[in-house]
């Protein structure tokens, strides 16, 4: 689902489909979408002027806050990056310059509306394959008009179509590219820039060599090419920068990470407060060079995130705290949260593990009371060791169903139920051993 009109309502209403709780959250980022559309029917003058409202998501590991900004961007087609903000140094000292991020996210761009103009020529582009295949198969030479070469042609392309002919070998032409390595050494802050070295050489360095292969492999290879041949690379570039520019979102976790935490500190505090300046261009607005073109950057939307166990949002500079408005606090998760977590998303747990055993004809079925002993364990072993959110679920889950999920080739046609009492049986003893649980689950 894509749409770039969707009410506030709606937008928390789709995010509930996968996301318990956090509603606070969750109309924060609605509110920020929204205002984007709002935005855009103001006259130009006054559209310039209206900066995003960036979000601070402060809340522990394992509480939602990069599924929101995830599923917000996959539901408006945004261009998302998202990255560590402590994976950065600032200018002069070894690492990754902040604007990488703005190249990185040109990147995810032109991947993105790749992705849509592949799907959008795919008909067309399976049609043109077809047609070579039946070329390869029935050579045009000397056929052409021939009733009797015509209807051999008919045949065998309904063959194609019912996929019939999957295993049957072609002689197909195909690019053979050998590319030197090349460890080229550039200054911070271009590594995205300058000559594309692998496009330059793709011509030169490749050559055309004929292979024998079977005719499904041969379909993908021809339906990729007509899909190069059939997207104006320009177009997607030139519409990847605009949705950088006009709905691009950066995902900055661990913002937390560069706090300073004491006023005129040394060392690490130094190098985290430059990377805060760093930052604050970008933020702030300003316009980034990279291979595609230059990207401003006045309104990408920007949400940060952290844990802020030790720092504060008010120990980041003056400047940056400016331009992050939004505040909200996500809730640590308990154990009614998990059980919601375990039936209600549309990507939960429960149908996660009973589609996958589905696959092997083995009928996975969770009593009620089994859930609420599996929420309550997830959550004491939170509280017991590491709290790492929902993810700690994951981690009961693949235990528990260990040994079915090892046998189920060899139950085809059985019902397997899990109990409470065989999740107590199966997850108790480590639950009571802090030190086995810390390593296990």
């Amino acid at each position: 689902m894509k749409l770039d009109n969707l009410t506030p309502k709606e937008i928390v209403s789709e995010l509930d489909r996968y996301i318990i709780g956090q509603n606070e959250a969750k109309k924060a980022v609605a509110v920020a979408l929204r205002n984007r559309w709002r935005r855009q029917q103001l006259d130009p003058e006054l559209r310039e002027e209206i900066a995003p409202k960036n979000i601070i998501m402060i809340g522990p590991t394992g509480v939602g806050k990069t599924e929101i900004a995830r599923r917000l961007a996959r539901l408006t087609g945004s261009p998302l990056l998202k990255v560590e903000a402590s994976k950065f140094t600032e200018v002069g000292y070894v690492g990754r310059d902040v604007e990488s991020i703005v190249r990185d996210l040109v990147e995810a761009a032109i991947q993105l509306v790749r992705t849509e103009q592949s799907a959008a020529v795919r008909v067309r582009a399976e049609r043109a394959a077809e047609e070579r295949l039946l070329d390869l198969l029935i050579p045009v030479a000397g056929g052409a008009g021939d009733e009797r070469w015509e209807e051999s042609r008919r045949a065998v392309k309904r063959l194609l179509r019912d996929r019939q002919l999957e295993e049957r070998e072609v002689e197909l032409e195909v690019q053979e590219t050998r590319m030197p390595t090349l460890d080229l050494f550039t200054p911070q802050g271009m590594e995205s820039m300058g000559i594309d070295f692998k496009d330059m050489f793709s011509g030169l360095m490749g050559r055309k060599a004929r292979k024998k292969m079977k005719v499904a492999d041969a379909r993908r290879i021809l339906v990729a090419e007509e899909e190069e041949r059939l997207i104006d690379r320009s177009q997607v570039e030139s519409e990847a920068l605009r949705r950088v520019e006009e709905s691009g979102i950066v995902f900055l976790d661990e913002i937390d990470k560069i706090a300073s935490r004491e006023e005129g500190g040394r060392g690490p505090d130094v190098s985290r407060e430059g990377v805060q300046r760093d930052l604050l261009p970008i933020v702030e607005g300003t316009t980034v060079n990279t291979k595609y073109g230059p990207v401003r950057t006045d309104h990408v939307l920007f949400i940060a995130a952290g844990a802020f166990h030790v720092s504060r949002p008010a120990d980041l500079i003056p400047e940056l705290q400016g331009r992050f408005p939004i505040r909200v606090e996500l809730h640590a998760l308990g154990s009614d949260d998990f059980k919601r977590i375990l039936t209600e998303p549309e990507n939960s747990l429960v149908r996660q593990y009973t589609a996958l055993l589905g696959t092997e004809d083995v009928e996975l079925v969770f009593e009620p009371a089994a859930l609420d002993v599996i929420a309550e364990m997830a959550a004491a072993i939170n509280e017991s060791a590491e709290n790492i959110g929902a993810r700690r679920l994951h981690t009961v889950m693949e235990h528990l169903l260990e040994e079915i999920s090892f046998t189920a080739p060899d139950l085809k046609g059985q019902r397997w139920e899990v109990t409470a009492q065989m999740v107590r049986d199966r997850l108790e003893p480590l639950v009571s051993d802090h030190d086995l649980a810390r390593y296990i689950l």
